[in-house]
């Protein structure tokens, strides 16, 4: 259940309020530089303390234990550590009596017969996708790095055409939050979506509510040729890792669930030259489970955070009743704003197993 891949292989473990959180890379190549800097960037860009993020925080420092000698992958397994510090144990004690609505809590208790750990959601919590985030920084090492270009060389593959841009180029970014879209909120310059939907934010926070979001990522200079038929095509992939994110409600590529409402002169993606070029991308990059050289297109639905301030009414098992039930603790607004760089981690990840697979 915390293993995902077939030759990259990310194994998780810890909760979030023990003493830490890890992730195991299995089938890492040897002679990748690597060193704990290289996690500070992607790190920051889970981090909380912007406006609608939790007040938790941690230092988030990655300790490597293995698979790592003087700054290179040994083709050992890659293990990397982080350590719990911020953590308020008190403020759960609670939900083994009242389960918080929208989370594990129930359903883990009546499967583990409630030995699971219950404090922050324990392994169920948003805190073990700074794992998923470590171990994309390690699959973007692969996909960025001269060991792709060997991978697909050798496997007879076509190599994308702009060979002046890096391979796999991955970036997600915020597009929804509240179901207000990015075009309606756009300032030039401005990135941050903590500022961009700053007012639907405060309105959010006044009522002691929350707020969901949508993230849409983009995977561009794309080889023909990665992905399968059916149960290994890109799109069942990357749907099984983004759907362990904690808060995903659904996933859509290229015209997405708009598909349903065109016709096919509208959403079919005309090939206009030899190289396999098309006038549209409503398959958002892949056809029949294969890239076909396009930018690989796909959103993220997260709903809307479950711990809120606001009382809500939720069956006691003490009590036997419906009690009012006020959740203490620290909670993101819209945990939305620091998915990017999760999903992101989720596409790096597929490539760089479906990397490894080829012949």
């Amino acid at each position: 259940m915390n293993v995902f891949g077939k030759n990259f292989r990310v194994s998780v473990f810890g909760e979030s309020h023990g003493a830490g959180i890890g992730v195991v890379l299995d089938g890492v190549p040897a002679g990748l530089e690597l060193s704990a800097d290289d996690f500070a960037a992607d790190l920051a860009r889970r981090k909380s303390g912007a406006k609608g993020t939790t007040p938790r925080k941690e230092d988030d420092i990655p300790e490597i234990l293995s698979g790592v000698m003087a700054g290179h992958t040994t083709g050992a397994p890659v293990v990397v550590l982080f350590r719990n510090g911020n953590t308020r144990p008190s403020d759960y004690s609670l939900f083994k009596e009242m389960p918080r609505p929208g989370h594990a809590d129930f359903v883990a208790g009546v499967k583990w017969h409630d030995f699971n750990d219950p404090r922050g959601g324990g392994h169920f919590s948003g805190r073990v996708t700074l794992c998923m985030v470590a171990a994309g920084v390690v699959a973007k090492k692969m996909l960025h790095s001269g060991y792709a270009l060997e991978r697909l060389t050798a496997s007879g593959l076509p190599l994308p055409q702009d060979d002046s841009r890096q391979l796999f180029s991955v970036e997600a970014s915020v597009v929804e939050v509240g179901g207000v879209p990015l075009s309606e909120v756009e300032i030039p310059g401005e990135r941050n979506p903590s500022v961009l939907w700053s007012k639907q934010l405060d309105a959010a926070i006044a009522d002691g509510d929350s707020l969901g979001g949508v993230v849409e990522c983009k995977v561009e200079n794309m080889p023909v040729g990665l992905g399968e038929p059916f149960f290994d095509s890109v799109e069942s992939l990357v749907s099984h890792i983004v759907f362990s994110i904690p808060g995903v409600r659904g996933i859509e590529f290229g015209d997405g669930f708009r598909a349903a409402r065109m016709k096919g002169s509208e959403h079919n993606d005309p090939v206009v030259s030899p190289a396999g070029t098309t006038s549209g991308n409503g398959a958002g990059g892949i056809n029949g489970g294969i890239t076909n050289g396009n930018p690989v297109v796909f959103r993220v639905a997260f709903k809307p955070t479950s711990s809120i301030r606001m009382t809500q009414h939720t069956w006691n098992f003490t009590a036997g009743r419906i009690s009012s039930l006020d959740i203490p603790g620290r909670h993101d607004v819209c945990f939305a704003l620091r998915t990017p760089v999760i999903v992101e981690s989720a596409a790096a990840i597929v490539l760089a197993d479906l990397l490894l697979s080829l012949r």
